[in-house]
């Protein structure tokens, strides 16, 4: 069986992805959910997802210290890069970045790297589809790899139960993050607003995907903020070849119904008709 999978990205934060994802989840059949913004991740919120089991997830190895074997001649400190370690020898596991440079100096091999938890991975059930998503610990690396694990565990799901679908909700911006988050899809929604940022960061992930063979759709949300912004983000999309498939205007009853933990498309179904909504999904379904 053929897998559909559709990921939805924005070059920046704050543009409503996670909305759309939202509001494109009731109407498409055969789903499986995969919120790979791992950073700050809300979509179970919105879609008031059940969790069924968590799995703590290990990014990477980091240093740690047999005070026992150490002898404290201060090798490691002295080379290590991040200043990961004090004066008393003891590891700072929010500095360390992995290196192990400490483990080659010490002379009485004290030091190990260890497996560090860096995050946590949540599968959960919705009434629209099981859902997979993560939660990175503040301040933690390997976002890719925990991207990687959940986008892997949505998949062998949906092989496993025969869905045929899987919506991605990805992260913000164009760094290794968004990149696991895009890799093998053939589809990706991007979501810009009419500003200044929102079109300089369109033009950023839209370079990334254009090194990818992925299907581009531009989405610009709260499109009347600006009309003239707006008209410049067509012609950029129109001088790539790629469509703007759908437009929405802003509408105060959009944050009422998030507020309500309500999905704008299910509350407001009547705005959606009139924006072309439906006629999108199709579009994307195909």
């Amino acid at each position: 069986m053929k897998l559909n999978e559709i990921v939805v990205i924005s070059g920046k934060g704050g543009t409503g992805k996670t909305s759309l994802v939202a509001s494109l989840i009731p109407y498409i059949p055969n789903l499986v959910i995969a919120d790979c913004d791992v950073d700050a991740p809300d979509l179970d919120i919105l879609i008031q997802s059940t969790l069924e089991q968590k799995i703590d997830f290990f990014g990477m190895k980091k240093a740690d210290i047999d005070q026992n074997k150490c002898i404290k001649c201060g090798n490691c400190r002295d080379n290590c890069e991040f200043l990961a370690i004090d004066s008393n020898i003891k590891i700072d596991k929010m500095k360390c970045e992995g290196c192990s440079v400490c483990t080659i100096v010490c002379p009485v091999n004290a030091i190990e790297m260890k497996n560090s938890e860096t995050g946590t991975i949540f599968e959960s059930n919705s009434k629209y589809g099981k859902m997979f998503h993560a939660r990175l610990i503040p301040g933690e690396e390997a976002s890719g790899k925990l991207i990687t694990n959940v986008r892997k565990m949505a998949k062998e799901f949906a092989i496993k139960n025969s869905k045929q679908n899987i919506i991605i909700d990805g992260s913000p911006g164009i760094a290794c993050n968004v990149i696991s988050s895009i890799m093998g899809v053939k589809k990706a929604i991007v979501v810009t607003e009419p500003t200044i940022s929102g079109l300089h960061d369109l033009k950023r992930i839209v370079e990334l995907l254009l090194k990818y063979p992925i299907k581009i759709i531009v989405v610009i949300n709260k499109y009347t903020f600006s009309l003239e912004k707006t008209e410049e983000i067509e012609r950029y999309c129109m001088g790539n070849r790629i469509e703007v498939e759908l437009k929405i205007p802003f509408d105060k009853r959009m944050l009422e119904s998030i507020s309500n933990l309500q999905i704008p498309s299910l509350s407001q179904k009547e705005f959606f008709e009139n924006i072309g909504f439906f006629k999108f999904i199709e579009k994307i379904k195909e």
